[in-house]
């Protein structure tokens, strides 16, 4: 079909359009990650160790993260606007039907769907944008879309606790679904046709050839294998928080813990902080420094006072966030060069498959250390995770950079 004007900033369509994304990255993240802080429930209720009610998150995290690989292909067939509403009216649902599911083995089946449909979502974002939006105005419709995820991830988690201290965790369970569906409705309404949308007859073969430039970089494994590891401490430090800060000498409610995930906010001021920062003076001199405050960060968390463990925990807020923003930002301008400009979306996808497939296999395996050691193995394991990631941090500084990288706007992918 012939293309037509892309939208313009100011436009009603395109604050439409902004608003639809806001939605978009609010409902993802929100359904995603919200039974996090109900872990503790759901061993207590269904007589499971820490490892095992961690399945709830890893579970879709993990189809999520191979799904991205290939979300992009459907989208190319069907369109990327109508595969977004599909798989955010499915997660809705499925989250509706996991309050109300009988057994663990059923809330885990919806969770590993919630996951798959959820994968339609964060892989064609950034392609419906880029395909409607002026060129020129693409960041700021982005940008909505991460704050809405940055938003989805905390409030998501925050309600989930309120609402499980009140009422339960399957009326907690309950309200995220009904709100993902609400918002799910909500984009359909605000988001713009698609008007420059062509479908593609591409192979998956495609996919595999062009990818073998990027892996044969000396840069971009090691970048993915960053977000590997860094989204596996991440996440264990906020699975496993719970069943700490719930026990004693602690004994803290679940609204309590919930609203440890506060410190989410922190997050959103250090990847813009870290993100000028790696800008101003290079990705290659400044990305040791989050992941040794993220370092700093779980060493605090095995302290004993209160206040010590929850500062810990801001750190590490920090920390990740600022090495997870630079790594990102890092992969798309390697990708201009490394693969040629049309891979950039492929080394964003893959580098998001290793990130979500962090939060799936070691976040469950940190569970394993809760289990047979106590806060003191989760603070181990992670700063195992930790150290290993700073080597490659070191490693990194000794790769050259492909072309001159001038300062770049910093994007934040959102947990």
């Amino acid at each position: 079909m012939a293309s037509e004007a892309p939208i313009a900033l100011g436009t009603p369509a395109y604050r439409r359009l902004t608003l639809a994304m806001l939605f978009a990255g609010f409902s993802t993240f929100s359904l995603l990650y919200s039974v996090q802080p109900l872990l503790p429930l759901f061993a207590a209720q269904f007589r499971l160790t820490a490892e095992g009610a961690s399945l709830a998150v890893s579970l879709a995290t993990g189809p999520l993260a191979i799904g991205i690989l290939f979300a992009g292909f459907v989208s190319d067939r069907v369109g990327r606007r109508p595969l977004m509403i599909a798989a955010m009216f499915a997660a809705g649902a499925l989250t509706l039907a996991a309050a109300v599911v009988p057994g663990w083995s059923g809330l885990l089946v919806l969770r590993f769907l919630t996951g798959v449909a959820l994968a339609g979502v964060p892989a064609v974002a950034m392609a419906y944008v880029a395909e409607e939006v002026d060129a020129g105005s693409v960041g700021a419709a982005m940008g909505l879309y991460i704050a809405g995820s940055a938003l989805g991830g905390m409030a998501g988690r925050l309600v989930v606790s309120i609402v499980a201290d009140l009422e339960g965790w399957r009326w907690a369970l309950a309200a995220v679904g009904v709100a993902g569906l609400a918002m799910a409705e909500a984009f359909r309404r605000l988001a713009p046709l698609s008007r420059n949308f062509t479908p593609s007859v591409g192979r998956p073969g495609a996919l595999l050839r062009s990818a073998g430039s990027l892996f044969t970089d000396r840069a971009m494994p090691l970048l993915y294998l960053e977000a590997f590891l860094l989204m596996g401490v991440f996440v264990t430090i906020y699975n496993y928080a719970g069943f700490r800060l719930m026990s004693p000498p602690y004994s803290l409610s679940q609204a309590a813990v919930g609203g440890v995930f506060l410190l989410y906010v922190l997050g959103s001021v250090s990847s813009a902080k870290f993100g000028t920062l790696a800008g101003r003076l290079g990705r290659r001199k400044v990305f040791w420094i989050p992941v040794v405050l993220l370092i700093a960060g779980v060493a605090l968390t095995a302290m004993t006072p209160l206040v010590l463990v929850i500062s810990g925990i801001a750190v590490v807020t920090i920390g990740f966030f600022g090495a997870h923003s630079i790594a990102s930002a890092w992969v798309g301008r390697r990708a201009q060069v490394a693969g040629g400009g049309g891979s950039r979306g492929q080394a964003a996808a893959f580098y998001l498959f290793f990130y979500y497939m962090g939060s799936s296999v070691l976040g469950s395996a940190g569970g394993f250390a809760w289990t047979h050691a106590g806060w003191p193995g989760v603070t181990a394991f992670c700063l195992l995770l930790g150290v290993a990631a700073l080597v490659i941090g070191l490693v990194l500084r000794t790769v050259p950079p492909l072309v001159v990288e001038p300062p770049a706007p910093q994007r934040m992918p959102d947990p």
